[in-house]
């Protein structure tokens, strides 16, 4: 068993209620830094793909309706960057009802190539591709969705901290690099908590 349409539904539904939940958090990081409004964004995106997620059971058509669904649910950067990766993972999943977990990372490696070319970061300067990248690494050719998950989350919260006393290298952030320094990337800290908060409802129902 592997990915499909209903697994990524019940993702998204998760991820739904774990960007509720840390809104205000995600805000409150994102305003010592930039504008505070990443809490908002996350959350608007991903009640948005909650209310519109996909009833085909092709994969690649999945991800390009929720393509769609993100490009019109924010204008921010953060918003582009999810697009981005949902575009990403249609093409080469037309026509697929299910993707084999231990496929799962070379499928984010090139969600992550995307990312660095569309958003102009590199890795090392302290965002959300950094994480994915750890992520990327720590996963490959892991077929237990288990361990596959504990694994990756593993990754997310060692690369977190790795980057906390890190100055940010990119966007708003960079113009007050030592304000940063000791403090979470918000695009990194919104990726943990959607993904502590798959996991973990994972762990629980198995």
């Amino acid at each position: 068993m592997g990915l499909t349409v209903s697994a990524l539904n019940a993702a998204i539904d998760r991820a739904a209620a774990a960007a509720r939940e840390a809104e205000a958090e995600l805000n409150a990081a994102d305003a010592r830094m930039g504008d505070g409004d990443t809490g908002v964004t996350v959350r608007r995106l991903f009640d948005a793909l909650a209310g519109a997620k996909p009833e085909d059971r092709d994969l690649g058509d999945a991800f390009a309706a929720l393509a769609r669904t993100c490009s019109g649910a924010t204008g921010s950067s953060l918003g582009t960057l999810v697009t981005v990766a949902m575009m990403t993972l249609a093409k080469p999943l037309k026509g697929k009802e299910e993707l084999p977990w231990a496929e799962l990372s070379d499928h984010l490696a090139g969600v992550r190539d995307r990312m660095l070319a569309r958003g102009g970061a590199e890795l090392g300067d302290k965002t959300m591709v950094d994480m994915l990248d750890a992520i990327v690494t720590a996963t490959r050719g892991i077929d237990d969705p288990a361990r596959l998950g504990q694994v990756a989350m593993d990754a997310a919260s060692e690369t977190l901290a790795a980057f906390r006393d890190r100055p940010n290298r990119i966007g708003r952030a960079r113009m007050f690099a030592d304000r940063t320094v000791g403090q979470d990337d918000p695009g990194m800290l919104a990726l943990h908590r959607l993904l502590t908060a798959t996991v973990a409802t994972e762990a629980s129902d198995a």
